[in-house]
Protein backbone atom coordinates (compact mmCIF):
# COMPACT_ATOMS: atom_id res chain seq x y z
CA UNK A 1 0.00 0.00 0.00
CA UNK A 2 1.80 3.45 -0.73
CA UNK A 3 1.87 5.79 1.93
CA UNK A 4 2.57 9.60 2.02
CA UNK A 5 6.00 9.70 3.76
CA UNK A 6 5.16 10.50 7.64
CA UNK A 7 7.24 14.01 7.28
CA UNK A 8 5.68 15.48 4.68
CA UNK A 9 2.92 17.87 5.69
CA UNK A 10 -0.31 18.43 3.81
CA UNK A 11 0.18 21.61 2.32
CA UNK A 12 3.93 20.56 1.10
CA UNK A 13 2.26 17.67 -1.00
CA UNK A 14 2.30 19.23 -4.53
CA UNK A 15 -0.53 20.08 -5.95
CA UNK A 16 0.16 18.99 -9.57
CA UNK A 17 2.50 17.10 -10.84
CA UNK A 18 3.74 16.66 -14.11
CA UNK A 19 5.53 13.43 -15.31
CA UNK A 20 7.82 13.07 -18.49
CA UNK A 21 7.80 8.87 -18.84
CA UNK A 22 10.79 8.08 -20.33
CA UNK A 23 12.90 4.84 -20.24
CA UNK A 24 10.55 2.14 -22.01
CA UNK A 25 12.62 1.75 -25.00
CA UNK A 26 16.00 1.25 -22.97
CA UNK A 27 14.45 -0.80 -20.61
CA UNK A 28 12.66 -3.30 -23.31
CA UNK A 29 16.29 -3.59 -24.97
CA UNK A 30 17.81 -4.17 -21.65
CA UNK A 31 15.67 -7.54 -21.77
CA UNK A 32 16.09 -8.10 -25.46
CA UNK A 33 12.66 -7.32 -26.02
CA UNK A 34 10.88 -4.95 -28.95
CA UNK A 35 10.01 -1.06 -28.00
CA UNK A 36 6.29 -2.44 -27.55
CA UNK A 37 7.27 -4.35 -24.94
CA UNK A 38 8.82 -1.39 -22.83
CA UNK A 39 5.46 0.46 -23.71
CA UNK A 40 3.28 -2.06 -22.88
CA UNK A 41 5.26 -2.00 -19.38
CA UNK A 42 4.97 1.41 -18.98
CA UNK A 43 1.57 1.87 -19.53
CA UNK A 44 1.09 -0.67 -15.90
CA UNK A 45 3.58 2.01 -14.00
CA UNK A 46 1.35 4.70 -15.22
CA UNK A 47 -1.57 3.42 -13.35
CA UNK A 48 1.03 2.48 -10.68
CA UNK A 49 1.92 6.28 -10.43
CA UNK A 50 -2.11 7.40 -10.39
CA UNK A 51 -2.96 5.55 -7.44
CA UNK A 52 0.01 6.72 -5.79
CA UNK A 53 -0.39 10.36 -6.45
CA UNK A 54 -3.99 10.21 -5.57
CA UNK A 55 -3.50 8.40 -2.12
CA UNK A 56 -0.93 10.98 -1.70
CA UNK A 57 -3.60 13.97 -1.61
CA UNK A 58 -1.93 15.19 -5.31
CA UNK A 59 -5.36 16.68 -7.08
CA UNK A 60 -3.80 17.00 -10.85
CA UNK A 61 -1.49 14.93 -12.52
CA UNK A 62 -0.60 15.60 -16.31
CA UNK A 63 1.91 12.97 -18.57
CA UNK A 64 3.51 12.99 -21.84
CA UNK A 65 2.54 10.02 -23.58
CA UNK A 66 2.95 11.07 -27.07
CA UNK A 67 4.60 14.24 -28.31
CA UNK A 68 4.63 15.70 -31.44
CA UNK A 69 7.56 14.74 -32.12
CA UNK A 70 7.40 11.25 -31.43
CA UNK A 71 5.63 11.33 -34.91
CA UNK A 72 9.05 11.20 -36.48
CA UNK A 73 9.58 7.57 -35.34
CA UNK A 74 9.80 4.55 -36.97
CA UNK A 75 5.92 3.92 -38.77
CA UNK A 76 6.16 0.94 -37.02
CA UNK A 77 6.56 1.84 -33.42
CA UNK A 78 4.18 5.19 -33.85
CA UNK A 79 1.36 1.89 -34.84
CA UNK A 80 1.82 0.01 -31.98
CA UNK A 81 1.56 3.26 -29.51
CA UNK A 82 -1.79 4.39 -31.41
CA UNK A 83 -3.00 0.66 -31.18
CA UNK A 84 -2.02 0.52 -27.40
CA UNK A 85 -3.65 3.74 -26.81
CA UNK A 86 -7.02 2.66 -27.66
CA UNK A 87 -6.97 -0.37 -26.10
CA UNK A 88 -5.46 1.32 -22.80
CA UNK A 89 -8.47 3.47 -23.37
CA UNK A 90 -11.07 1.23 -23.81
CA UNK A 91 -9.65 -1.10 -20.59
CA UNK A 92 -8.98 2.09 -18.38
CA UNK A 93 -12.03 4.56 -19.01
CA UNK A 94 -14.48 2.40 -16.67
CA UNK A 95 -11.64 2.00 -13.88
CA UNK A 96 -11.34 5.57 -14.29
CA UNK A 97 -14.84 6.86 -13.42
CA UNK A 98 -15.26 4.15 -10.96
CA UNK A 99 -12.51 5.73 -8.98
CA UNK A 100 -14.01 9.57 -9.87
CA UNK A 101 -10.84 10.22 -11.82
CA UNK A 102 -11.82 13.27 -14.44
CA UNK A 103 -10.11 13.05 -17.47
CA UNK A 104 -9.01 15.35 -19.99
CA UNK A 105 -6.48 15.18 -23.08
CA UNK A 106 -4.24 18.11 -24.42
CA UNK A 107 -2.44 18.77 -27.52
CA UNK A 108 -3.19 18.51 -30.98
CA UNK A 109 -5.12 15.43 -32.27
CA UNK A 110 -6.16 16.29 -35.98
CA UNK A 111 -3.66 13.56 -37.22
CA UNK A 112 -5.42 11.14 -34.73
CA UNK A 113 -7.41 8.27 -36.33
CA UNK A 114 -11.04 8.60 -36.18
CA UNK A 115 -11.21 5.41 -33.88
CA UNK A 116 -9.06 6.85 -31.55
CA UNK A 117 -10.23 10.73 -31.36
CA UNK A 118 -13.73 8.88 -30.37
CA UNK A 119 -12.45 6.46 -27.92
CA UNK A 120 -11.04 9.88 -26.47
CA UNK A 121 -14.29 11.58 -26.30
CA UNK A 122 -16.28 8.77 -24.91
CA UNK A 123 -13.66 8.79 -22.31
CA UNK A 124 -13.49 12.67 -21.56
CA UNK A 125 -17.60 12.51 -21.32
CA UNK A 126 -17.51 9.94 -19.32
CA UNK A 127 -15.38 11.42 -16.46
CA UNK A 128 -16.37 14.69 -17.07
CA UNK A 129 -18.59 15.33 -13.63
CA UNK A 130 -16.17 13.39 -11.70
CA UNK A 131 -14.37 15.46 -8.86
CA UNK A 132 -11.58 13.46 -7.67
CA UNK A 133 -7.79 13.95 -9.50
CA UNK A 134 -7.76 15.34 -12.47
CA UNK A 135 -5.99 13.27 -15.04
CA UNK A 136 -4.24 15.31 -18.45
CA UNK A 137 -2.91 12.79 -20.64
CA UNK A 138 -0.65 14.89 -23.37
CA UNK A 139 -0.60 13.58 -26.70
CA UNK A 140 -0.30 14.86 -29.93
CA UNK A 141 1.65 17.65 -27.77
CA UNK A 142 4.14 20.54 -28.06
CA UNK A 143 5.06 23.40 -25.79
CA UNK A 144 5.71 25.83 -28.58
CA UNK A 145 2.47 24.70 -30.43
CA UNK A 146 0.51 25.29 -27.07
CA UNK A 147 2.31 28.60 -27.00
CA UNK A 148 1.20 29.66 -31.18
CA UNK A 149 -1.95 28.15 -30.77
CA UNK A 150 -2.64 30.46 -27.91
CA UNK A 151 -1.53 33.51 -29.28
CA UNK A 152 -3.13 32.56 -32.51
CA UNK A 153 -6.53 32.76 -30.62
CA UNK A 154 -5.87 36.06 -28.85
CA UNK A 155 -5.02 37.63 -32.09
CA UNK A 156 -7.95 36.34 -33.74
CA UNK A 157 -10.09 37.51 -31.08
CA UNK A 158 -8.68 40.87 -31.43
CA UNK A 159 -7.60 40.89 -28.07
CA UNK A 160 -4.12 42.90 -26.72
CA UNK A 161 -1.29 39.49 -26.01
CA UNK A 162 -0.80 39.55 -22.59
CA UNK A 163 0.53 36.92 -20.16
CA UNK A 164 -2.97 36.60 -18.60
CA UNK A 165 -4.74 36.47 -22.21
CA UNK A 166 -2.33 33.56 -23.53
CA UNK A 167 -2.88 32.00 -20.79
CA UNK A 168 -5.97 31.44 -20.86
CA UNK A 169 -6.31 30.22 -24.76
CA UNK A 170 -3.62 27.27 -23.61
CA UNK A 171 -4.48 23.56 -23.65
CA UNK A 172 -4.28 23.95 -20.09
CA UNK A 173 -6.69 26.50 -20.24
CA UNK A 174 -8.28 26.03 -16.03
CA UNK A 175 -5.77 23.99 -14.59
CA UNK A 176 -3.10 25.46 -12.48
CA UNK A 177 0.58 24.86 -13.50
CA UNK A 178 2.65 21.83 -12.24
CA UNK A 179 4.43 22.44 -8.94
CA UNK A 180 6.49 19.86 -9.47
CA UNK A 181 7.76 17.89 -12.72
CA UNK A 182 9.21 14.27 -12.51
CA UNK A 183 11.58 13.04 -15.36
CA UNK A 184 12.57 9.27 -15.37
CA UNK A 185 15.64 7.78 -17.54
CA UNK A 186 18.23 9.88 -17.41
CA UNK A 187 17.77 12.61 -18.84
CA UNK A 188 17.67 16.66 -17.87
CA UNK A 189 15.63 18.16 -19.94
CA UNK A 190 12.12 18.74 -20.53
CA UNK A 191 11.49 18.42 -24.31
CA UNK A 192 9.56 21.15 -25.55
CA UNK A 193 6.46 19.87 -22.68
CA UNK A 194 4.63 22.28 -20.25
CA UNK A 195 7.19 25.19 -21.53
CA UNK A 196 4.92 28.22 -20.50
CA UNK A 197 3.36 26.60 -17.48
CA UNK A 198 6.82 25.02 -16.27
CA UNK A 199 7.98 28.55 -15.56
CA UNK A 200 7.99 28.20 -11.63
CA UNK A 201 8.31 24.24 -11.49
CA UNK A 202 10.55 22.44 -9.51
CA UNK A 203 12.10 19.74 -11.85
CA UNK A 204 12.70 16.37 -10.63
CA UNK A 205 15.49 14.24 -12.47
CA UNK A 206 16.22 10.86 -12.03
CA UNK A 207 17.88 7.57 -13.75
CA UNK A 208 14.81 5.36 -13.04
CA UNK A 209 13.93 4.42 -16.09
CA UNK A 210 9.86 4.68 -16.21
CA UNK A 211 8.78 1.23 -16.36
CA UNK A 212 10.93 0.93 -12.70
CA UNK A 213 9.20 3.81 -11.24
CA UNK A 214 6.82 2.81 -8.86
CA UNK A 215 5.06 3.89 -5.48
CA UNK A 216 9.00 4.06 -3.53
CA UNK A 217 10.42 6.37 -6.09
CA UNK A 218 7.46 8.38 -6.58
CA UNK A 219 7.83 9.26 -2.58
CA UNK A 220 10.88 9.82 -2.83
CA UNK A 221 10.24 12.71 -5.95
CA UNK A 222 7.64 14.36 -3.07
CA UNK A 223 9.71 14.15 -0.61
CA UNK A 224 12.56 16.04 -2.52
CA UNK A 225 10.33 18.53 -3.30
CA UNK A 226 8.60 19.38 0.17
CA UNK A 227 12.16 20.06 0.87
CA UNK A 228 12.60 22.66 -1.65
CA UNK A 229 11.85 26.24 -1.00
CA UNK A 230 9.94 27.96 -3.49
CA UNK A 231 10.32 31.62 -3.48
CA UNK A 232 8.78 32.50 -6.83
CA UNK A 233 11.17 35.76 -7.60
CA UNK A 234 10.81 36.98 -3.65
CA UNK A 235 14.16 36.59 -1.16
CA UNK A 236 13.83 33.95 1.30
CA UNK A 237 12.48 36.19 4.25
CA UNK A 238 9.59 36.63 2.17
CA UNK A 239 8.63 33.30 1.19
Amino acid sequence: MTQLPPKIPAEKVPAHVAVIMDGNGRWAKQRMQPRAFGHRAGVKSARKILRAAHKAGVRYLTVFAFSQENWKRPELEVRLLMKLFVSTLVREAQSLHKNSVRLRFIGDHGDFSAELREQMDKAVELTATNTGLQLQVAVGYGGQWDIVQAARRVAAAGREITAEALEAQLDTSGIPSPDLLIRTGGESRISNFLLWQLAYTELYFCDTLWPEFGDTEFSAALSWFADRERRFGRVAEQA
